[in-house]
Formats: structure tokens, sequence, C-alpha cells
């Protein structure tokens, strides 16, 4: 049984970006400063040009989407949408099952989506250096390549456990130009204080974006990009949620329930923010699409964490902001899924979990391994160890479905491809990996220092 490729033309590439807070319930919370107070957009155009803080406060309902960018993005867009009939024949269900897959991009991964355009509103407005931190190095890649594109010059702070682990993500950093350095390091203030406190720490995305936004705040040639979390990025992701309704328009299904890894939250945004436009008008034939976000239950940040005001990094440099958290010093376990290893989510993904909108699981890092080999021999695709917490939720559902007989069409965001991943999938073969559930306590500890607002 062959698996059914949806492909659209170049000429199709949206030309809009969709922005889910024009139909949110209510506006979303403001970004707060120490004292309690809404931070002003001055404060944060220290680091992010004027456009992305347009952006970032919009509740316009598109945003155009620059021919420049556009332009950068027929290089791997549109992405196709594949129907893995393979693999729903090797688990006998009755369930469609299609994936999205972003792995076609120059970096393997959806964070070119947002790099790109990151990239050229940077380079409008004069900038010619960019600061960044990686987890897994995805985002680190995409920002060395769109900063090539551009022309700037790119530094990235990547998470230590994942420079170690991931050798050939740094490699790809370098090819395009980038500078990579293993956080903590000693190049910020940050760095050398936790390097002092304990010289192997192996690093978080928290302590990382410190990092990055330390440098950039010192230096008036330097902004700062982000590759998850914030509003903006959030927008910019959502070509992939417009890409797929068109796709599916175009071979008459559409799906009952959509599957995206949660970690800071940007691919789940981008493939299921699309979706809640319909829902809000009811759903396609009256049908509203489940939307869930799948998170490992080491950093189970939306299924355990709590709906706070808290800092966006370790070292309290961002401004608080209204999310899901596990606490800006908790130190997730160094599991292979580093894009996922981090302790808040989306202001927006959280705001829309909190009202009941969209849903969130956590799963097992054992489990979602089992899955991603699953998938690739069923389908040929290695899948990253993030996109594979998706897998893993989907396979559930799809098996779900064989029991109860009911032929619900599943849409999956297979974030990125695993090829330089494949020693976490050596480790998987050989025994080595464990499952981790983060402790309740040590979650309940870490909440104990969230910032007092106000």
């Amino acid at each position: 049984m062959e698996s059914l490729r949806i492909t659209l033309e170049q000429s199709e590439i949206p030309t809009h970006w969709y922005n889910v807070v024009a139909d949110l319930p209510h506006p979303p919370p403001p970004p707060l400063g120490p004292d309690g107070k809404p931070v002003a957009a001055e404060q944060m155009g220290l680091i992010f040009p004027t456009a992305i803080l347009e952006q970032e406060m919009s509740a316009e309902r598109w945003i155009p989407i620059p021919d420049a960018v556009r332009e950068v993005y027929r290089l791997w867009r549109p992405s196709p949408l594949i129907r893995a009939r393979r693999l729903e024949e090797l688990l006998g269900t009755p369930a469609r099952i299609y994936y999205k897959y972003e792995g076609v991009s120059p970096a393997g991964s959806h964070k070119p989506n947002t790099a790109v355009p990151q990239a050229f509103y940077n380079r409008q407005a004069g900038i010619r250096r960019i600061t960044t931190e990686t987890g897994a190095g995805q985002w680190g890649c995409s920002m060395a390549f769109a900063g090539q594109m551009f022309g700037l010059d790119v530094r990235v702070y990547m998470v230590k456990i994942s420079y170690q682990q991931k050798p050939f993500r740094r490699s790809m950093m370098q090819t395009w130009g980038a500078e990579v350095f293993a956080s903590p390091s000693p190049m910020t203030q940050t760095g050398r204080d936790l390097l002092a406190k304990d010289p192997a720490n192996q690093g978080s995305l928290g302590i990382a974006i410190s990092e990055a936004v330390e440098e950039a705040a010192s230096r008036p040639d330097t902004s700062y990009a982000l590759g998850s979390v914030l509003n903006h990025v959030a927008l910019h992701q959502t070509i992939i949620g417009q890409e797929a309704k068109a796709q599916f328009a175009k071979v008459g299904d559409w799906p009952d329930v959509v599957f995206a890894p949660c970690g800071g939250g940007s691919s789940f945004a981008g493939a299921a923010f699309p979706f809640l436009a319909d829902n809000a008008a009811g759903g396609r034939q009256g049908r509203p699409t489940r939307l869930v976000a799948v998170e490992p239950t080491s950093c189970p940040t939306l299924t355990k964490g709590t709906y706070a005001y808290d800092f966006g990094d370790a070292s309290g440099f961002t401004p608080l902001m209204k999310m899901y958290t596990l606490g800006h010093d908790f130190m997730p376990p160094g599991i292979h899924a580093g894009g996922l290893r981090y302790h808040g989510d989306s202001p927006l993904v959280s705001q829309l979990y909190h009202d009941g909108l969209i849903e969130a699981v956590a799963v097992s890092q054992l489990a979602t391994f089992e899955a991603g080999v699953t998938f690739a021999r069923a389908e040929g695709v290695i899948p990253a160890p993030e996109s594979n917490h998706a897998i893993r939720a989907a396979i559930d559902e799809a098996l779900r479905c064989k029991t109860n007989g009911e032929a619900r069409t599943i849409l999956v965001n297979l974030t990125g491809h695993g090829h330089f991943d494949m020693a976490a999938y050596d480790r998987y073969f050989a025994g080595e990996l464990e499952d981790f559930e983060y402790p309740v306590e040590a979650i309940r500890d870490s909440l104990k220092r969230l910032p007092k607002v106000g």
C-alpha cells in the first residue's frame, strides 16, 4: 500500500501569517516587569527590532509575509502532507494518518519558518549581529542558515548536554558561519556564575536564553532571536497549518485530531492555531478538530506545571510572562528530545490550554523512541526525537480507533528528521535509555520560587 503525497504549487505558499490573538475569547495577559506593570515596547526594543515587536503585540488576524521571506521559503516550501498508509496497514487501524513533513527544510526542521523572517526584519532594521540559544540544535541551525541568507553574524549558546550529544548540529551551524558555545559558558556573567557553582552544569534552555539575552542587551549592534514561546514565533509557524488545510481540501479530508510536539510551543502553534479559527466557528461540518500538545513526562509543563507569571529564562532577564511553568530555575534531565526541555510554554498555548480550547498529554522517552522506530520502518522517514512524541500520541490514537472501529482522521506535525540524532537511537537500541517522570515534589519545590508579581 503506497503512501499518498499531497503537494501544493509554490504559488500556493501562504501570503499571510495567521494571528490567533484575533480569535481568542479574551486578550492575552501582558508581559510584566518586576514591578508588576506591563512592559513598554521601548524596553523590549533593546533586543528586538520594531517590526518584530509590532507582530508580538498585534491583534490583527492576518499579517503579510514579505516577498523576500517568501522567496527564501521557496527553497523548501510548501512542505508535503503525506498519508501514512503503510503505518495504517501495520497498525491495522481504520484511522487515516497524515503527517506534515517539515524535515524538508535546509536545516531539517520547522524552525526556519520563523528564523527567516526574524533575520529579514533584523537586517531591515540595520542590525548586523544576532545572539540566540538552542536546545537540540534545530533552532541554532535554522538561525545560522537564515543569518547567512540575509548577511547577519550569528552567535549561538547551545545547551551543554545537547552540545555534547549532537556534534553534527554544531557542525551545521559552523558551516553556515555561526559561532557556537556550550551553555553555560564563560562568555557571559550568567554563565560564569553558574559554572562557579557547578562546573559540570549540563545547562538548560532557560540558562542559554539568559546568556543570549545578556549579550544582546549589552551591544547596540546586536539583537536577540528566540526560536519558540513568543507570539511572533507562533505567528510565523502558522504557515504549517495553513498549508495543511489547503492540502486536506485537495483530497476532500479533514483532521479530527492534530498532534504536535510541545516544548516552548512553536511547532504545536504552527500546526494547530490555523484550525482554531475553524473551531471558533463550530468546526468543519459542525465538528471541531481536537488539538493535542504532546510533551515529555520528564518536562511536563502543561500537564503538571502551574499557570502563573514567570521569567522566560533562568536568570530573570526576560519580562514576566503568564504561562504554564515548572519554575524558571527548573533543571530538566538530559533527555534526547532537547528541543522539549523548557521550563515554560508559549503564553498563547498556555492561555488556550487554560481556557480548555486545546488538550495536552505527556509521554515517556522509551515509548517515543519505540514509536519513532515503528514509523521509520513503515514510512521510511527517521523522525527527530521531538517529533516522536507526536507520533507516539498519534499511534495510540490510531490503536484506539482500531479497538473502537472509528475511522478518524489524524494529523501529525512531523517537525524534523532525526539524521543528526542517531546517537540517541543507538542508545535506544542498546537499551541504555531510561524513562524519567519528574517528581511532583521537585516541581513543587521549583514553583515555590516563582517571582512575586506586584
